[in-house]
């Protein structure tokens, strides 16, 4: 299957009647990679030995490791830390919520202590549904601590749009990302988790068509315009990419991308350049932060300037929106952070939070019994000893 120098594709469920071929001998020269499509493997899996029984917990979920405590935060960026960090109080603040009416019952109410523990990817069905973040707190009620797992879920952050009268309907999806894997077609920074000083690419998934000219603009949380350009659209065209040579650092905030054809916008995209709530995994002070979340030098992004395209674009120049920009800019310590939350949870939510042991908190689910949860049970990734007959099942 598929011999070649070059690093194959991941095999998909397309590829699948290959394995059905038995004329001759079956090599595997592809990756199975479940990140990008688990249910070959389960297919494969259930050809290969039989299937799991009707009910299976997690057979269509995956779970992937990106961070453990014994890795150390050392092996993580500024960005990551900064981003676990708020996923872990989005899901203290769910916990805190999940107690309604006394204000004096503090049983759900916690303190975050420490670095997280633990940090998984979660797929359901081949569909990214968000980050586990397992992490120490202090319960307010009984002063004890307690670990837990928040599961963060994004929110949706594109809307397609297709005014009336509009014949244009080759745009499928669009995301903004880094770490762009042409081959796989897919950003290998899953989630999307960018700060500063990271080099954003803007991708576009296409129906065939006609061939179509549509324009791209980029706006910063203080609606200067960053870029613009145009993209051409081959009629066979499926992806197209593109990242904008933008002056770093970029302006700490959500940003919008619009997508324009004929002047008449198609598609918005939201995404968030987080501010940094670490430099160098120390708690961030004021002189980094003035340096890396005022935006670019003069507050721009390329030499040329697309002011002029602020009133046809109807997004209005706000001095007030700079000059709170530059407020924030200057934040450090519980501010900082209530900053960053208030922008992490524009595009994500705490979905759930689980108990990894004892808790205080009446309404907080055992993680082993939450089907999100990366310690809930996941027979198909258990290995035993093989058997007499070589199979491991």
């Amino acid at each position: 299957v598929d011999w070649c120098g070059c690093s194959p594709n991941d095999f998909k469920p397309a590829d699948f009647h290959r394995f059905q071929q038995t004329v001759r001998p079956t090599f595997f020269a592809r990756k199975f990679e479940a990140s990008v499509n688990q249910e070959i493997v389960n297919q494969l899996d259930a050809y290969l030995f039989g299937p799991f029984p009707q009910g299976t917990p997690g057979l269509n979920s995956y779970w992937e490791s990106v961070y453990d405590e014994p890795d150390g935060v050392a092996s993580l960026s500024d960005t990551q830390l900064t981003y676990y960090h708020s996923f872990s109080r989005l899901g203290l603040a769910r916990a805190a919520a999940s107690l309604q009416g006394n204000q004096n019952d503090h049983s759900c109410r916690y303190f975050p202590m420490g670095h997280p523990v633990s940090v998984h990817f979660y797929f359901h069905f081949d569909q990214f549904q968000g980050y586990l973040v397992k992490h120490h707190a202090t319960n307010l009620a009984t002063s004890k601590l307690e670990i837990m797992e928040t599961w963060v879920a994004p929110k949706k952050n594109l809307r397609l749009s297709t005014p009336a009268g509009s014949t244009f309907s080759r745009l499928q999806f669009a995301e903004i990302g880094t770490e762009w894997d042409a081959k796989e077609r897919i950003f290998r920074n899953i989630g999307g988790l960018m700060g500063p000083m990271d080099e954003t690419v803007g991708m576009q998934k296409w129906n065939k068509g006609p061939n179509v000219t549509v324009t791209v603009v980029w706006i910063d949380p203080t609606n200067v315009i960053a870029a613009t350009y145009d993209i051409l659209i081959d009629a066979s065209a499926e992806f197209t990419h593109y990242r904008p040579p933008l002056n770093q650092p970029l302006r700490p905030g959500v940003w919008g991308v619009r997508i324009l054809h004929n002047w008449i916008l198609m598609a918005e995209i939201r995404f968030l350049i987080v501010p940094l709530a670490y430099n160098k995994h120390q708690p961030i002070k004021q002189d980094d932060t003035l340096k890396l979340h005022n935006g670019p030098a003069k507050n721009s992004y390329m030499e040329q300037s697309f002011h002029g395209l602020n009133p046809i674009l109807n997004i209005p120049v706000s001095l007030a929106y700079v000059e709170q920009a530059k407020r924030n800019a200057a934040l450090t310590g519980s501010e900082l952070e209530r900053w960053v939350d208030s922008l992490v949870g524009e595009l994500w939510e705490a979905a759930d939070v689980c108990a990894l042991g004892p808790t205080a908190c009446p309404v907080m689910q055992a993680c082993a019994k939450s089907p999100w949860s990366s310690m809930s049970p996941d027979p198909k990734s258990q290995l035993g000893e093989p058997h007499a007959d070589g199979r491991i099942r």
